[in-house]
Parts: structure tokens; sequence; C-alpha cells
């Protein structure tokens, strides 16, 4: 390598950091649970038909306010009542409400009056007040709870609040609340929600960064063990993270839930062809080769074959590309690029550095040479003596998978998904244990034929289903434009509680009728079109499962089929939370079709490679015991397989291929200079055995420090790839060097190793 070849790749990649350092200032975070819905489903376009004919279900901030000895004293009930009226001048607010601001309208003789909800002034209704609004469903749960210590002031925000906007209003809340001598509150809405998790996406980074960088330094020093290995080895890796996150601010790629991965991912990936590079070159600096000789050997041997790795990981993650879920998606573009960003560096940058260094630099000699000699030597015989043993437990092995991946569910919850030991999981357990969950349970109602949705029978069904969804012990605060009528049923008939109930007869109706219609279109526009032919029945449900709320809705759908006469009015479920939900339904399809193509893929590589079918199935088979035995993990375990977790099966195939490419590289170059089968394996074994043994452990490890995450899909993810990836060592180790010596026979040999670096 020459001088200007040198200076010009320094100086090229120390402009490249400079720019990327710059760009970290400019580094996009977002958090929206609309990033989540699946793209191209029939629902999805149907609710969003719904949020134009009403407006979106989740444009709501619920601040509770808890008092343990009981809500009904004077001095905090004027506290609550001015903070509730405070809160209507929050920004991004457009209306506030509490019991502290609601009347009962009441007939009296001279006209119709209305009497306060709670009587703040009058301590001895407070008994009175405190029966009365613990019954009456239109509050119990929305705004009081069952054991009347909490009260809840409900905000309706803007549509589509941005995490800018989101932010100023929670640190204006948190400013307005901290004024009272409240003993405890909780929030739950989306404003808390953007705030609140992109905050831990900042924090994952900066904390899996961190510890990734520590592990890293720790394992380069454990094997260089000189100052110059070591500083070249991190060095190395650290500008290839700084690389590529200063591409993502300069394309405006957005962070999102999946960013936390992007430190370890980088960290490991390079850190494995920084080993892989280095181990190379000092190899063939001790066999008494010039720098010069060492670098072009290095990089024509292992630079080409990093490359093949490099490509097939990019493919695994690329596979991603294929799921509905656009942060899924993202992850899978961003990391593709990212890994591809690692290999550039380590071959371009990383080589230029060590080209300056002799091996004694770089490397120390000790006791860890002759104890990875140790281990393969042992590895090469027990597979060549206990051939027959190890596939008879691989089959029991499959067998075992087999019946772990049939026990896999995904019935998983927004609860699973939230930072442990936060706030923000305390509060949303606060109000689903204690008043309405924050999943919209929505169902858009279409009069039929000729009839309006104010129409007596439209509302009579629309009744008849309301009663029905409140069977449901996990649906609550059920609502619809029936309020209006059972409201004026209560007043005419002296306020009684049994009175709140839709009219019976259609001239009772009409009689209300007359007045509803007096009523601001305003007040009911969230409820009924203004064309007169859609409404909505709103509801939320307990975060009780995916699955499980799937099962209700459909009991739901069966019984309105039963039950409703679809030629007057129909109904359809929808909402965010439904939208969601059906991920579900798509993660299996989409998984099974993304890790399709990338298994094609591979195969089309490995055979253009090797140009021979045998060694396609000695490349696959080790990789795809891997892959069942994650799936089998996730049955026994009991983990829910949702967006999040389905991405571990392409991280673990794009990056178990890596160890199957370096180590069959290596036999396919020994066996063309004319090596047995054997001898070719032995050496393999003991050239790069090591460098595979050495990227597993960073592999492991690397993975594991997502145990630090608080984010518990990240740590279900660290440790099930940590685990896969290891025993995707194991399944190298011991399988490719039998399905080798079965497949492969000495007087096979057909491609020269010149003809191979011309196919790399």
């Amino acid at each position: 390598m020459n001088k200007n070849t040198r200076i010009v790749s320094i100086s090229v990649f120390s402009i490249l950091a400079i720019i990327s350092a710059f760009a970290l200032m400019h580094l996009k975070f977002s958090f929206d649970f609309e990033q989540f819905f699946p793209t191209g489903d029939e629902d999805l376009e149907f609710f969003k038909q719904f949020r134009d004919d009403f407006e979106a279900d989740d444009n709501f901030m619920l601040i509770a306010i808890r008092k343990k000895d009981g809500v009904f004293e004077q001095n905090f009930l004027e506290q609550f009542h001015d903070f509730s009226i405070q809160t209507k001048q929050l920004p991004y607010v457009e209306d506030s409400q509490s019991l502290t601001k609601i009347s009962y309208p009441v007939k009296t003789p001279f006209g119709i009056s209305s009497i306060p909800a709670i009587h703040i002034k009058e301590p001895e209704k407070y008994e009175s007040d405190k029966k009365r609004l613990l019954q009456d469903e239109r509050f119990l749960y929305n705004l009081i709870s069952e054991d009347a210590t909490t009260l809840v002031v409900g905000l309706k925000t803007i549509e589509g609040m941005t995490l800018g906007q989101s932010q100023e209003l929670m640190d204006k809340l948190g400013t307005l609340i901290a004024k009272y001598d409240f003993e405890a509150h909780h929030f739950l809405g989306r404003p808390y929600f953007q705030k609140e998790l992109v905050a831990m996406q900042k924090r994952e980074i900066t904390i899996s960064a961190i510890v990734s960088g520590i592990l890293v330094t720790l394992i380069m020093f454990l094997i260089f063990r000189k100052p110059w290995g070591i500083a070249t080895a991190l060095f190395s890796i650290g500008l290839g993270m700084l690389l590529f996150m200063g591409f993502l601010g300069v394309t405006g790629r957005e962070l999102n839930a999946m960013a936390a991965l992007y430190p370890v991912l980088m960290i490991i990936v390079g850190t494995s062809d920084v080993i892989h590079i280095m181990s190379k070159y000092v190899d063939e600096l001790k066999k008494g080769l010039s720098r010069k000789e060492a670098i072009k050997i290095t990089i024509r041997e292992i630079g080409l074959a990093t490359l093949l790795t490099s490509t097939t990981t990019a493919i695994g993650f690329i596979s991603l590309i294929s799921s509905r879920i656009t942060p899924i998606r993202d992850f899978g573009i961003n990391s593709a690029i990212g890994v591809m960003v690692a290999y550039i560096t380590v071959v371009c940058f990383t080589t230029v550095i060590i080209s300056y260094f002799n091996k004694d630099q770089i490397m120390e000699k000790g006791k860890m040479d002759k104890f990875w000699s140790n281990w393969m030597t042992w590895f090469y015989r027990v597979t060549k003596d206990y051939s027959r043993q190890i596939i008879w437990s691989t089959l029991g092995l499959l067998a075992l998978c087999f019946l772990g991946i049939s026990q896999i569910t995904t019935n998983y919850n927004i609860t699973s998904n939230l930072p442990r030991g936060q706030q923000i999981t305390e509060d949303f357990l606060y109000f689903q244990n204690n008043l309405t969950s924050f999943r919209p349970m929505e169902i858009a109602v279409t009069a039929k034929s000729d009839h309006k949705v104010s129409d007596f029978v439209v509302l009579q069904a629309i009744d008849k289903v309301e009663q029905h969804l409140k069977e449901y012990p996990s649906i609550r605060a059920v609502a619809s434009s029936t309020v209006i009528y059972k409201s004026l049923n209560q007043m005419f008939n002296s306020n009684r509680i049994d009175a709140y109930q839709f009219p019976e007869d259609e001239a009772t109706f009409n009689r209300y009728q007359q007045m509803a219609d007096k009523i601001p279109v305003a007040s009911t526009a969230v409820l009924q079109s203004k064309d007169g032919t859609k409404a909505r029945i709103s509801s939320r449900i307990n975060d009780i499962g995916a699955d499980s709320i799937k099962a209700i809705g459909n009991n739901i759908d069966r019984w309105i089929g039963e039950n409703i006469d679809a030629n007057v009015v129909e109904f359809q479920r929808t909402g965010t939370g439904l939208i969601i939900d059906k991920n579900a339904e798509y993660i299996r399809r989409s998984l099974l079709l993304g890790l399709g193509g990338a298994i094609l893929i591979v195969s089309l590589i490995m055979v253009i490679l090797f140009r021979d079918l045998k060694m396609l199935v000695v490349s696959l088979v080790p990789n795809i015991i891997p892959l069942l035995m994650a799936g089998a993990f996730i049955g026994f375990a009991g983990i829910e397989l949702e967006a999040g977790i389905a991405i571990v099966f392409a991280v673990i195939f794009g990056i178990a291929v890596d160890d199957t490419i370096h180590f069959l590289s290596k036999f396919k170059l020994v066996r063309d200079k004319g090596k047995t089968v054997d001898e070719s394996l032995k050496i393999t074994f003991l050239e790069t055995g090591k460098a595979i043994g050495l990227t597993t452990i960073v592999l492991f490890f690397g993975f594991l420090v997502m145990l630090f995450s608080i984010h518990p899909p990240s740590v279900i993810i660290g440790v099930l790839i940590s685990l896969t990836l290891f025993s995707a060592f194991f399944s190298d180790l011991f399988l490719i060097p039998i399905l080798i010596r079965w497949l492969i026979k000495d007087q096979s040999v057909k491609i020269e190793a010149s003809e191979l670096v011309d196919v790399i």
C-alpha cells in the first residue's frame, strides 16, 4: 500500500468524520402510534375515513389527581377545581372537563335549571354527591375512580400533535400542577407518551453506546494486549458508528423505537470485521511476509470474504422491508446501510492504519493462541470421531424446536412495551386498574336505506350495542349520541339514577328530540357526522392482549350480526387499537416472506461463489437451525411474538451466516491448493476457527448489553440474539465439517483458488 493511498484514505475519512460529528446535532427522534399501522390494510383505509368524518381517537390527555383518604374534602376540591379551570389555558388544549365543572340538568316548574355534580361549597352534601356519582356510568372510571380516591381532568388536545408540541404541553402542565398541594398525580395520553418514549429512546441509545464501548474496549484489550492494536481497533469501530449516525442525521432519517439497537449493532458488526482483518494481517506477518505482502493477502482473502459476509448480513436486514410496519422497515434499511458503512470503514480505513505496524505492535503473542489452537483441534477431532452422535443429537434438537415453535402466540400488549421502573408505566397501570385504559375501541355506525343516525330505530340499535359492550368487564367509558336522550329521560324523571336510559317508546323519543335539536352542533359533532348518516360508539378497552381483544371483537361482531337488523344500520369496529393489533396478523406472514427471500438470495450467492450445490446445503443447514432455536425459545419462554421481537430472525440469519462464509471460504481456498478434505478442515479450524470464536464472543456479550435497557422488548431481543448466535457458533463448527465430509470427496476439486478470488 503506497503512501499516497494512505494519505488519501485518512484525509477522506477525517473529512467524513467531521461532517458526521456536526450531523449528530440534527438527529431526529419520533414516536407515534400511527407508525405501527400496517400499510395497505383495508381496515386502515376505513379508519382514515372514520377520522375524517369525526376526529382522532387519541387526541386526549388525562390527569388523575389522587387523595388517599378520599376526594370529597373541601380544600382538595377547591384546589382541584381551580386546577381544572387553569388547564384550559395550556397550549394545544381545546377543552377541559372535570366533575367540578359539570352540572346535572333539572326540570323545574319554572323551566330547566341545573345543579352541580359536586357541591364544592356545601360539605354536607358531599355524601349524597359521592353516592350519586359512583352510580353514574357517564362518570365512573371516566372522571372518578370506584373508591372515590381519584378525580380526573380530561383535556381535549388538537389533532396530530407533534413531538415539539407534546413536549411543550407536558412541560407547561408539569409547571402548573407543581403549584398545587396534591398528594399524587398520574398522566395518560398521546402527548405524555410522545414525550416520555422519545426520552427513553435517547436514553437507550446513549446507554447502549457507552456500555457497548466499555465492553468492546475490554475485549480488544484481551485480544490484542498492545496499545496500538487496541487503539486502532477501537478507533475503527467508533469511526464506523460515527459515520453511520452522521448519515442518519444528514439524510434526516428519524430514529424510532428500534433505534436503541443501532449502537450495539454497529459496534459488534464493526468489531467482527476488525477482528477478522487484524487477525489475518498478524497471521500473515507471523509467516514472515512483509507488511505490504501481508496487507495484500489480507484484503484479497479476508477483505473479499468480509464483503460477502457484510452483503449477506445486509440482505438479512433488508428482508425486513417486506413488513407492513414502518419502524420495522426503517430498521431493516438503516441496519443494512450501517453494515455496509462498517465494512467500508474497516476495509478502506483500518487496513490503511494497520499497514503502518508490525505484528509485535498490534498483538501480543501469549497463551490465547495455544488456548484457541487446543479448542479448534478438539472440535476437529470430535466432528470426525462422533459424527453419528452429533447428527442424532441435532435431529432431537430439531424435534424440540418444532415443539417450542408450536407454542408461539401473538397476544402482546402495550404494557410489555413500556419502560421498566419508569413513571409512565406506573401511570399507565394506575389508569388501567383504577380508571380507563389508553386503548380506544371505536365502532363506526352507518345508517342504511333512507335512515338517519338520529332516527329512533337507529338510536335504539346503537343503545342495544352499547348495553352489550358494557357486559365485557374490560370495556369501559362507552359513549354515543344516545347520551343526549338518556340525560333528557333522566331529567324528566326527577333525575333518578335508574332513569338514565334510552326512551322505550318513539313518542317519548320524539318529544325529547325537539329539545335535542337545540343542542349546539359543536357538542354533537364528535358523535355523529354532519350529513346525519354516520355515528360512532366510543369506548376504551383494557390492555388484555391483542389476541384476547380480537376474540372479544369477534364475539361483538357475531352478537351484532345476530341481534341487529343490517337493513337499518351497520356497525364496524375500528380505531387506533384495532389497527395496531392487526399487526399480529401480518407478523408471521411478513416474517416468512422476508426470511424466505433472504435465504433465496443468500443461496444464489453461495451457488455463484462455490459453483457447487453441495456447498449450498453445507452453508444453509447450520444457519437454519439457529432460526428454529430462536422460535423455540420464544415459544417455551412464553414470549409474545410482536413486531419488535420478530426482527430477531432477520438479525440472527444475517449475522449467523457470516461465520459460515468465513469457514467455507477458507476451506475452499485451502482445498484448491491440493489439500485433502481432512487436511483442509484441520487448517480451516486452526486458522479461521479462532476469529470465528472471538467474533462469537463479541456478538454474545455485545447483544447482552441490551440487558441494561429499560425497554422490555429490547432486553428480550438482546438475550434472544445472544443465545441463538452462540448456538450458531456450535452449529457451524459441529455440522459444517460433518456435512463436508459427507458430501465432498477428495477427487471433487474443481475450482482453483485464483478462480474463487475472482468469483468473490
